[in-house]
């Protein structure tokens, strides 16, 4: 539609995705909606960044003579200015950015009132080469148009596209070289603890949760001759609530030895399923588990794997 408009179509997804994260602030998707959605997006990324580059690599051939050709005509007759041109612009995008990230930096540093501590010119320099992309660049290059309105060719159309490969490429070949360099041996600062607000929001959850529980209790065994098996359920689903929400209420000292107790529960909750895994696996093997039961089963330990290592 932003594209029939005459608007910028990426500003459009740009938008788009905008909506939709207000949107899920609401939380009206299903669990097994978002479970499958992000898989979904995953597997279109992936293919939408191989499609890129299988059509710039299906293009090369033409591009590159288009851009020796429009060298020629600016008066430099050798094709190796192509390559000044990459690297001038790669220099360029390299000073910008570090100078980004450096502004950055003490523009935080400014709002946490830390002006005393400067960040390690080491630090900045790994994460200018870090943020190095190619695959938005290419989108956005791509859709430059093969000709203009009165049917002439788009001018210097096939150069702005071998420029905008040669940055990508020499980009991430020098991030290659420079960050293993950059990285080794760096302490990096501390950075501001979360776990107060972490710990907030997960109480907040819990009590909400025990709220709930109590008045889907009552509601389900209202006149019911087995109340006390409503009763007995509900306060095993509590007992988890009441421990989380102990966890995270005592001192600093007790609060670390509570997420300590939650770790290596999760560590022995992951062994578990795996355990369950294999075993299902085997009684497959052996014919002695029908494969629709087992894809149920496996599904469900996925799921539970999923949520104790995430």
């Amino acid at each position: 539609m932003a594209e029939r408009l005459h608007c910028s179509g990426i500003l459009a997804a740009v938008a788009a995705g905008l909506t939709m994260g207000f949107v899920e602030g609401g939380g009206q998707a299903l669990a097994i909606t978002r479970i499958r959605r992000s898989t979904v997006w995953d597997v279109i990324q992936f293919a939408a960044n191989g499609i890129i580059f299988v059509l710039l690599g299906e293009q090369l051939p033409m591009i590159i003579s288009g851009a020796s050709e429009t060298v020629r005509q600016t008066g430099h007759h050798h094709p190796s200015w192509l390559i000044t041109y990459v690297l001038a612009i790669t220099i360029g995008l390299a000073a910008l950015r570090f100078a980004w990230v450096w502004v950055s930096f003490h523009l935080t540093l400014f709002r946490q009132k830390e002006r005393q501590s400067t960040p390690n010119w080491r630090i900045v320099g790994a994460m200018s080469f870090a943020g190095v992309r190619g695959a938005i660049t290419l989108a956005g290059v791509l859709t430059l148009p093969l000709t203009m309105p009165d049917g002439a060719p788009f001018p210097a159309r096939d150069l702005a596209i071998f420029l905008a490969m040669g940055v990508i490429i020499t980009s991430l070949v020098a991030a290659s070289i420079a960050l293993p360099w950059l990285l080794s041996g760096l302490q990096m600062p501390a950075e501001p603890s979360h776990q107060a607000e972490e710990d907030t929001a997960r109480i907040r959850a819990a009590q909400a949760a025990i709220a709930e529980i109590e008045r889907v209790q009552h509601d389900l065994a209202e006149g019911r001759g087995d109340a006390d098996l409503y009763v007995e359920v509900a306060s095993k689903i509590m007992s988890s609530y009441r421990q989380r929400i102990e966890n995270r209420q005592g001192n600093a000292e007790d609060n670390a030895s509570g997420r300590r107790s939650e770790r290596i529960e999760r560590d022995m909750r992951l062994a578990a399923l795996k355990a369950e895994r294999a075993e299902v696996f085997n009684m497959v093997r052996s014919h002695m588990l029908g494969s629709e039961l087992a894809k149920k089963m496996i599904r469900e330990l996925d799921l539970l794997e999923t949520r104790y290592a995430g």
